[in-house]
């Protein structure tokens, strides 16, 4: 489980393809505390550690992870971001985040509104995912409060302490971001459609 607060920065090393399997490798300065089988969220990913090397970690993708998000749209160098799993008697600082993307989803819109910014987002809805008024979305893995909430979209606003810690100073209109809906939305959701 995580919290959806982004506790670095990462930066993707390698990425190597074996059958429908991505391999990453990523530079983290906290790699010397963790171990082989560790889940850690990447871009809100929950991805198990494989290997370790120095300052170094690989993790793998499945196809239907690359398929559901964008870790196979990362290019060398690119930032990423990681979270470790919360600890039992941490803080809950976002919300429950299960690490398990929904779906991808569009920048429609980013801009700057006078020290903040704002950035919309647009879904397949057919996916029955929902988003209320001032509930809660991961996007990239940060846990945010939802705005100006539709059928189809949603925007996010950010403060420059999370525009600057996070890759959300890389996305722009037409940027690909992952989605994990609130947990409890979705439980309403399911049972919703059952009626």
């Amino acid at each position: 489980m995580f919290s959806g607060i982004i506790e670095q920065l990462g930066e993707v090393t390698e990425l190597r393809k074996e059958q429908n399997n991505l391999h990453l490798t990523i530079k983290s300065n906290f790699t010397s505390e963790l171990k082989i089988d560790q889940s850690i969220a990447h871009n809100g990913v929950c991805l198990t550690v494989v290997n370790i090397n120095e300052d170094k970690y690989t993790v793998t993708a499945i196809d239907e992870t690359l398929q559901k998000t964008n870790l196979g749209l990362l290019k060398l160098g690119n930032e990423i971001n990681l979270e470790r799993c919360v600890k039992v008697g941490d803080r809950l600082d976002g919300h429950i985040v299960q690490g398990h993307v929904d779906q991808s989803a569009l920048c429609t819109n980013a801009e700057e509104t006078n020290g903040s910014w704002m950035f919309t987002f647009e879904y397949d809805a057919s996916l029955n995912n929902i988003t209320v008024e001032k509930g809660s979305v991961t996007v990239n893995g940060i846990s945010l409060t939802v705005v100006n909430s539709k059928h189809n979209s949603f925007s996010v606003c950010i403060i420059p302490y999370t525009f600057e810690h996070t890759n959300f100073k890389h996305i722009q209109k037409d940027s690909i971001v992952n989605i994990e809906f609130d947990i409890v939305g979705k439980y309403i959701s399911k049972l919703l459609n059952k009626q």
